[in-house]
């Protein structure tokens, strides 16, 4: 299994995360574009520390809103979307040739990875500006959304994500972050619902029944609180139960 987390979200001189502690226990990075959150000196720092750290590379990408930190739908045309996917690809190609490496994957952030889950039309449009600028590439997404879908049509490998330090509901939707309970802190809570899912093929709701997953990821945000403490925590325990850990093979 793929452990990856989101990361490169600080701006100018406000700091998001401890990325060189979580890039110490990660196998994939997802960089920040600069619509949600990141700049450039941002990207190319956290890319280079992803070289040496072994760990994989990933456009994380979003709708142009880095007031709300890229959480909040916006109203895009499909040329608009087309364009700002394509744009920021550009950037974490840049940025990836700057400091040697491959990009090898890419994944949609906040809101437009939840909208692209259920809307097919936007899940289509992102699916076809990633493969025209890098066909073939993985591109992660919520496990069972229509994204992974489009995706695969538009000939893109798709690998279903599962979040750790995200509830479920019922339906295999994430609980909205409004609602009472839809993070989660526990680092031994999160790190034995990782187990679950891992082993089982499943994990448990906001209200405590099981829901099928099959996940090739999963994700620890970096802005989460204790962030390192959960990925090293989850780390360990999937370890420790036997199971490989590696970065998705492009």
């Amino acid at each position: 299994m793929d452990l990856n987390a989101d990361l490169g979200e600080s701006f100018g001189p406000w700091r998001m995360g401890d990325d060189e502690s979580l890039l110490g226990i990660v196998t994939s990075a997802n960089l920040a574009c600069g619509f949600h959150a990141g700049d450039p000196q941002t990207m190319i720092r956290t890319a280079a520390m992803a070289r040496d750290a072994g760990v994989s590379i990933g456009a994380h990408i979003s709708y142009a809103d880095l007031r709300g930190f890229g959480r909040r739908p916006m109203p895009v045309t499909h040329d608009e979307l087309h364009a700002d996917v394509v744009y920021q690809l550009g950037a974490a190609l840049g940025v990836t040739a700057s400091v040697a490496v491959e990009l090898t994957h890419a994944k949609p952030h906040g809101a437009l990875y939840n909208v692209i889950a259920t809307d097919r039309n936007q899940a289509r449009t992102v699916a076809r500006a990633i493969a025209s600028v890098r066909p073939g590439l993985p591109v992660y997404g919520l496990a069972g959304s229509v994204f992974l879908d489009e995706a695969r049509a538009a000939g893109l490998v798709p690998v279903p994500e599962a979040f750790a330090d995200r509830a479920y509901e019922t339906d295999g939707t994430l609980r909205p972050r409004s609602l009472v309970g839809a993070v989660l802190t526990d680092p031994d809570e999160i790190a034995a619902r990782v187990v679950r899912l891992a082993r089982r093929g499943e994990i448990l709701a906001h209200e405590g029944s099981p829901i099928a997953l099959a996940a090739r990821t999963v994700c620890v945000h970096g802005e989460t609180a204790h962030a390192t403490a959960i990925a090293r925590a989850i780390r360990s325990a999937l370890e420790a139960a036997g199971v490989d850990l590696r970065a998705i093979e492009h």
